[in-house]
């Protein structure tokens, strides 16, 4: 049809023209439907096809509490906005067809217009139901959803006044008319003990459960490895291996060694549980595990990708028990250069299981009764320790982006209810295992790109050129810069910048706002390096119990070391499918356990906050927007200083240079700016938490 001899045609003509087969033809008439659909093509008057005369882009939308949105689109680094009456009723998270009303300026994005819903995001939706005689609503927990939900009598279920409910959602918003629902599930009553956590785990349509024959597949391998194939394996059980995690981790995927050798060089082993071994490729297992696609975090809760009896079972490296292994060992030298590297199936049997705690205390030296208790192994975590050093020397060197940002620790009471927050304090035990996995992962990510495997690959690409202008207007009030042009960002210029500001009080802030001048990260089956880490191979190799692009490629190293690293035509084209395949999908689930990692925090720090309404703290500004003002306290803990939060004169937002200016007194807020401020308001409901500035 783009053609330029084209003549609008009927589509029996253009069936009749591509010659489709008479059994083929109802599949033809699905493909032009979709694309007209999709106002890709169109009929004109006479029913005949052509090219659609407008260009519609396809996108998600965004929607405000205040009935405004954007919409998303991909290849296009701003959103569209769209005003509530170009909204066509569109909901939060729909997949839409939008028009270009007005394209972007200097002074404000491209407008357009919904032109068509292709599909909505949710068909069911958490909220609150209010009951009211003869009818009821649910009011969603999702804010931006952008309609109450009305259920009538006959579809209230077993729900009361004030129980959170799962509804499924019969008729979409039309016009001026409300949404309406059957409620489904009843989850508890909104001060229930769990009922938070459930609802999240509802709201995005987690899955919380294993299907039964998916645990039954996982019992199958019982608790013992297979003696038969021990000796398809290298043997290193009459070796000290330690795993090194937290105190409460239940899946231990990974174990490590560390030796000095007589040329003064290192010998590095990284030992990854063989999850592959037992979860074969279409098992029930592993098309579960394409579904999760991550195992989810929420605050003491975890909703796995693999199912417990292997997950803390047979696959987790517990102390004592011999384990099925991937290992990578390396030979370092002293200057962190791994100059040889050795892959292989291995079995092992952990001699510790280590926590950071006691590991940092053998490296501290001064307990005596850790030292004590350890005493036979402290030199092996000596070596460590230098190791250690040495590799995060050379990646410093090369411009690894030591992003000192603060996690989030909420310590929560027995009934689940947020009762401390405060930062997640690290030790230097922890950077031992993460410079020995980021070696292992950049290792194996070498050795299978110059193999031309088919991979799945860690990807970070070095960030776009006006994000970087952006940033360095913001430095420039610190005299920092960060030199950068169209054919040169280096991770080294943005090292440079968080070694200059190290210590200092902006540290915090600034670190912050090169973290929001990055891409994200994601999974794909091209190596392009990983501009944080500043390395040009990269993967996740080390945690195949909870994420599948491991899983993945722990199953490719397999096949080539099972093959003499030859492959045949056919199984390296299902591998490279399956590659592209599996990144995509993998990538979609890390952003959904993101978001519903950040929905739990944010959830629990408003309701750690709703009894300190009135409490007055110090705190700094974290980011500027044109609705108000952020503010972190020391404990990370954030809140919104709205404008009319601010005092008693007019602030105007300057876009350009992320600051607010008072009307009369010429009072300047920017980031970075210590300020005092007092709780407002906090609404786990909502989970949102409101500051003023204190008088």
């Amino acid at each position: 049809m783009s053609d330029d001899d084209y003549v609008p045609m009927k589509a029996k003509e253009i069936a009749m023209l591509m010659r489709v087969p008479k059994n083929e033809y109802h599949d033809f008439l699905e493909v032009i439907g979709e694309l007209e659909l999709e106002l890709k093509i169109e009929k004109n008057r006479k029913n005949r096809y052509r090219i659609s005369e407008k260009t519609y882009y396809d996108g998600y939308y965004r929607k405000n509490q205040k009935g405004f949105g954007f919409v998303r689109i991909e290849d296009r680094e701003d959103e569209i906005y769209i005003a509530k009456e170009n909204s066509l009723n569109a909901l939060n998270g729909d997949h839409v067809l939008t028009e270009i009303l007005e394209e972007e300026n200097k002074i404000k994005r491209a407008e357009g217009r919904i032109v068509r819903i292709l599909k909505h995001e949710k068909d069911t939706v958490v909220g609150t139901f209010q009951y009211n005689k003869n009818f009821g609503f649910v009011i969603p927990d999702d804010k931006n959803f952008g309609t109450d939900i009305f259920i009538s009598k006959k579809n209230f279920g077993k729900a009361r006044n004030n129980h959170k409910v799962l509804v499924k959602i019969i008729k979409y918003p039309e016009k001026n008319k409300k949404a309406e629902g059957k409620i489904i599930e009843v989850l508890g009553n909104v001060n229930e003990a769990g009922v938070d956590m459930l609802s999240i785990i509802k709201e995005h349509n987690l899955p919380a459960k294993f299907p039964e024959l998916v645990v039954e597949e996982a019992k199958k391998f019982g608790d013992k490895i297979d003696e038969k194939d021990i000796r398809n394996r290298r043997d290193f059980r009459n070796k000290n291996i330690f795993t090194i995690d937290g105190e409460d981790a239940k899946d231990l995927d990974d174990a490590v060694r560390v030796e000095k050798l007589e040329n003064d060089n290192y010998r590095l082993e990284v030992h990854i549980a063989d999850v592959s071994y037992y979860v074969k490729e279409n098992s029930l297992l592993d098309n579960e595990a394409i579904l999760r696609g991550t195992s989810i975090y929420m605050l003491g809760r975890v909703i796995p990708m693999l199912p417990r009896e292997l997950s803390n079972g047979i696959c987790s490296l517990n102390q004592g028990e011999d384990r099925f292994t991937l290992s990578c060992i390396m030979e370092i030298d002293q200057k962190g250069n791994v100059i040889s590297s050795d892959i292989c199936k291995s079995v092992i049997c952990v001699t510790k299981r280590m926590n950071y705690t006691d590991v940092q205390k053998i490296l501290d030296g001064k307990d005596e009764s850790i030292l004590e208790k350890y005493e036979p192994y402290i030199d092996e975590f000596k070596i460590m320790e230098e190791l250690a050093n040495i590799l995060k020397k050379r990646r410093i060197e090369n411009g690894y982006l030591n992003l000192d940002i603060p996690e989030t620790k909420i310590e929560l009471d027995i009934d689940g209810k947020a009762v401390g927050v405060g930062k997640y304090e690290t030790s230097f035990a922890n950077e031992i295992i993460e410079q020995f996995m980021l070696t292992a992962n950049e290792t194996v990510a070498e050795k299978f790109y110059w193999l031309q495997a088919p991979f799945i690959y860690r990807v970070h690409e070095e960030p776009d050129l006006e994000k970087v202008k952006e940033l360095n207007k913001f430095l420039y009030n610190y005299g920092l810069k960060i030199k950068a042009s169209k054919d040169n960002i280096y991770p080294k210029e943005f090292a440079k910048v968080l070694e200059q500001i190290k210590g200092k009080e902006e540290e915090r802030v600034i670190s912050t706002l090169i973290l929001r001048t990055l891409k994200l990260a994601k999974y794909e089956p091209e190596n392009k390096g990983h501009f944080g880490i500043a390395s040009k191979y990269y993967c996740h190799f080390t945690s195949p119990i909870r994420r599948y692009p491991d899983l993945f490629i722990h199953r490719v190293i397999s096949k080539y070391l099972e093959n003499n690293y030859v492959i045949d035509d056919e199984e390296y084209e299902i591998l490279e499918e399956q590659a592209k395949d599996r990144s995509i999908k993998s990538s979609e689930r890390e952003k959904v356990a993101t978001e519903v990692e950040r929905e739990a925090d944010k959830m629990k720090m408003a309701e750690y906050m709703e009894n300190k309404v009135g409490e007055e703290y110090d705190a700094i500004i974290s980011s500027i927007t044109s609705f108000g003002v952020f503010a972190e306290l020391e404990n990370t803990v954030e809140g919104l200083i709205r404008f009319e939060a601010l005092g008693d004169e007019y602030f105007i937002y300057d876009e350009e240079r992320k600051i607010l200016i008072g009307e009369v007194t010429n009072k300047t807020y920017k980031i970075g700016d210590k300020i005092r401020i007092r709780v407002l308001r906090a609404s786990k409901e909502l989970r949102e938490i409101d500051f003023e500035l204190a008088k």
